[in-house]
């Protein structure tokens, strides 16, 4: 085995066990935490696809932005949240057979599909990526609008949190 696959199969691991723990952590900070751990996971593998600029942004945007965001709003409301009972209920069970049926469903459907791996090459060969992904981004027929809902969601979001952290005189 070469020595990028096992760095492949850590990061893998170290990836699965941080997400698992983002869900069955009792602290949100802690949570938030491995949420952290999670996404820097995933722009690691964006490096090993080569996928330089997915990276940079997985960190920048998801990391830099969202799971601070989110942990800013965790640490503003603290004290509203004083909830101790237990996060499982008698139905994980279940959650965890359709998560796992789910999960093979899709596996099966990627199996199945033969036009999925002949459709990269087309797509590669079409354009630059990184200029496509541009486009979309500004483009008033593709992502602009979802791109600037989810800014502003992100902002009453904010604004909330210190209206509920706000003390009362």
């Amino acid at each position: 085995m070469a020595l990028s696959q096992i760095i492949f199969l850590v990061i893998a691991a170290a990836t699965l066990v941080a997400a698992l723990l983002v869900v069955i952590s009792r602290n949100l900070v802690h949570s938030a935490l491995w949420l952290i751990a999670t996404l820097f996971g995933v722009a690691i593998f964006y490096g090993f696809l080569s996928a330089g600029f997915f990276a940079v942004a997985q960190v920048v945007i998801y990391i830099g932005a969202i799971a601070i965001l989110f942990i800013f709003s965790v640490m503003l409301t603290r004290r509203l949240m004083q909830d101790n009972s237990p996060q499982i209920n008698r139905g994980w069970p279940l959650a965890l057979l359709l998560a796992i049926l789910f999960f093979g469903g899709v596996l099966g459907m990627y199996n199945t599909w033969p036009e999925f791996a002949a459709m990269a090459p087309e797509m590669a060969a079409e354009a630059n990526p990184l200029e496509q992904l541009g486009l979309a981004l500004v483009s008033p027929n593709a992502y602009v609008l979802p791109f600037e809902l989810a800014s502003i969601l992100l902002v009453a979001a904010m604004i909330g949190a210190i209206y509920l952290a706000w003390e009362k005189k």
